[in-house]
């Protein structure tokens, strides 16, 4: 059977969870988050890193803390996308402000550029990006957009660890990125997520917001300074901010770091086997969408038909060969009960295609020649 994702832990990577178990009485948030954050950053290429216990999270602290350092106003607009992951959007709910969905393109899956800036108003203050499926969104036409209007770029990197713009990796085109190591991402620590800025001020909010608002949290050096600023209050439980208990563990962290170190690898699989997809489907022509973007990490392998029909016929001969399909993250999200009330799904008509006819199959790096050639004799006896 070709899953989604297979068991993405080495053999090296469970023998340093097992060894650093056998040395350490201590599980909680500790040094090994710290050397994983670390040890993130530098493959990233930001300033600063915080490890969270997941994606999700990431996202709501991020948009939390943005919120708060710029002092944004509840209800303010954020632009998101049409498609992409639910908790996306219910963390722009969860910070009180409102989401503002645009079309997709059909190229990149990003935003409708053009549909983008029109959507923007005055009380439009964040663009959240997500680079859908391992494709680099367009940021040059985005932050044209964000610089003419004053707008904050934030971007959601879950699904595209180590996709670049110009060699420059996604994630580091605006104030602040989020990303997930769930079990089916392109690297894994079971549970977790991170948020990456160049921002000391939003780092600082992070770190916060992580743990309760607590200004221990902070680096030792900015200690004193809280200290002398609240004497009245127990330095031990100063909380600075309102916040959450969103820490990651040392387990965690400890698979973080070994997994990151196969992670170039991991891509470079991802990225060869979408080459060949690429050629693969090229034959149906404009039966299918194709996505050949520079700088892509490719997270899955992607079907969006223009024939409802011909999506339906070769979805049933993948189950039929034991192929596992999804849909393409969350389809178009204003069909989904939850937030039919901020727009109606007939006026996002990209989204709507992509909800009707698409759908995906796994990619990562146990797949291989054989599977594709599988795949290969799956779409010819289909078409």
């Amino acid at each position: 059977m070709w899953k989604l994702q297979e068991n993405i832990l080495e053999k090296s990577d469970k023998d340093k969870l097992s060894e650093f178990i056998s040395i350490t009485d201590r599980f909680t948030q500790f040094n090994m988050v710290k050397l994983f954050e670390k040890a993130w950053s530098k493959w990233q290429g930001c300033k600063y890193s915080v490890f969270v216990n997941s994606g999700s999270s990431a996202d709501l602290v991020m948009l939390d803390a943005v919120k708060e350092h710029y002092k944004l106003p509840d209800n303010c607009e954020v632009l998101v996308p049409a498609v992409t992951w639910t908790t996306n959007i219910t963390s722009v709910i969860q910070a009180k402000m409102k989401p503002v969905f645009v079309d997709i393109n059909l190229e990149d899956l990003a935003f409708d550029y053009a549909g983008l800036e029109k959507a923007v108003t005055p009380e439009t203050k964040i663009i959240l990006i997500t680079h859908l499926l391992g494709l680099p969104a367009n940021i040059a036409k985005i932050k044209a957009i964000a610089e003419k209007r004053g707008l904050i770029v934030l971007e959601d990197c879950c699904e595209s660890h180590g996709a670049h713009i110009g060699g420059k990796k996604v994630g580091n085109h605006g104030a602040a990125s989020t990303f997930s190591f769930y079990w089916g991402h392109h690297m894994t620590t079971i549970e977790g997520g991170m948020i990456c800025t160049d921002s000391d001020e939003l780092n600082d909010l992070f770190l916060l917001k992580r743990s309760h608002g607590l200004a221990r949290e902070l680096d030792p050096s900015k200690h004193d300074f809280y200290r002398k600023k609240y004497p009245e209050v127990s330095f031990d439980f100063l909380f600075l901010t309102h916040g959450y208990n969103f820490r990651n563990t040392e387990l965690h962290a400890t698979i973080g770091i070994e997994q990151l170190k196969h992670l170039d690898r991991y891509i470079a699989i991802r990225n060869e086997n979408h080459h060949k997809f690429a050629a693969l489907i090229a034959p149906l022509g404009d039966k299918v969408c194709h996505f050949t973007a520079e700088g892509i990490s490719s997270f899955c392998l992607p079907f969006i038909f223009k024939d409802q029909k011909d999506m339906e016929r070769l979805r049933a001969k993948c189950r039929e060969a034991e192929i596992e399909t999804r849909p393409i993250v969350g389809a178009n999200l204003l069909r989904q009960p939850c937030f039919k009330a901020y727009g109606n799904y007939k006026d996002f008509p990209n989204a709507e295609l992509l909800h009707q006819n698409g759908f995906y199959i796994g990619n990562n790096q146990f797949v291989d020649d054989t599977r594709l050639n599988q795949l290969k004799e799956v779409i010819k006896s289909t078409f």
